[in-house]
């Protein structure tokens, strides 16, 4: 698709956002993604204070927009997933009309993939670089269960990312390896329990919700009905509010035995999953970035912790 000029509203602080490159030193361990569409800006802001103090992790894992914002920063790419969002949030191609038409679902993710490439290059080389693993969960439509795509062993990493952000009801599914696949957030939204299986000893959580937020338990009815094809899909979904509940109670336990480091945000999060107020979402950008600049003194303690 060819890009057009557009007048778009834009964060008003879009230029303070950093620039940049990841310095190559690599950190051990392993940063676990939330999701949240739009409240992934809490994610970019996290992962941009992380690379300008050289954290780099081996693993990166993300569900959604935990995905979304953690291959810029598998790429070394400060400030780039930011930029589009904050930037381009209100371009028709992306979200809104033309994404319906083109998409058939009110986020075009291509756009970031495709048409955002030229205006701001991906580094390839450094994202395949076997020196850093990158996964993106997604919810096999088949089974109902979280599918770990990992970069070097799918066929196509960034179909896999484009699944693993592709919510329910509004997007099509996307095929990946043969799969149908939907948003990662419908089988497993905070995918830390992969982390632990894997055996990293340091593991940082990073949340786009307060702490103390929790989810409330819905019907099932609709959710059947909409994926009645699909009924081990429409079960995961029925359970998914309270699946992430568990999640959190359990995060909260693994963080007090000092198992995994959590970085959430400091103040509840009034940013909605599609919001189009764009000093809300350089906000919330901006409470992720000082929030890891606050936890950074903690955060290096538990990682030279043996």
């Amino acid at each position: 698709m060819r890009h057009k000029e557009y007048t778009i509203q834009t964060y008003s602080e879009i230029s303070k956002i950093p620039h940049g490159h990841a310095g190559p030193d690599i950190t051990p361990g392993c940063i676990v993604l939330e999701g949240g569409a739009f409240r992934g800006l809490y994610n970019q802001g996290v992962l941009d204070a992380l690379m300008k103090n050289d954290i780099n992790f081996a693993c990166t894992i993300g569900t959604s927009a935990g995905a979304l914002a953690g291959f810029s920063y598998t790429a070394g790419l400060i400030g780039r997933s930011a930029r589009v969002n904050l930037t381009y949030r209100h371009h028709p191609d992306y979200v809104g009309r033309g994404a319906l038409l083109h998409a058939h679902s009110p986020i075009r993710l291509d756009f970031i993939f495709n048409e955002y490439r030229a205006i701001e290059p991906f580094d390839e080389q450094t994202f395949f670089s076997p020196a850093r693993r990158f996964i993106a969960v997604a919810t096999d439509c088949t089974t109902g269960k979280p599918v770990f795509f990992e970069k070097g062993k799918c066929r196509d990493i960034f179909a896999a990312i484009k699944a693993s952000a592709s919510m329910p009801y509004i997007s099509p599914m996307v095929d990946v390896d043969g799969r149908p696949c939907l948003d990662g957030g419908c089988s497993c939204k905070i995918p830390y329990r992969w982390a632990l299986d894997q055996g990293y000893e340091k593991i940082v959580v990073v949340r786009t919700r307060e702490p103390e937020y929790r989810k409330t338990i819905s019907k099932e009815k609709n959710r059947i009905l909409a994926y009645r094809k699909y009924p081990a899909f429409a079960r995961s979904l029925a359970k998914s509010s309270r699946n992430y509940n568990h999640q959190c109670d359990e995060i909260q336990k693994l963080e007090k035995k000092g198992r995994i480091f959590v970085i959430a945000p400091s103040q509840k999060v009034a940013v909605s999953r599609l919001e189009g107020d764009m000093e809300k979402l350089g906000s919330l950008y901006w409470l992720g970035y000082h929030d890891t600049l606050n936890l950074m003194d903690s955060l290096r303690e538990y990682l030279g912790r043996n």
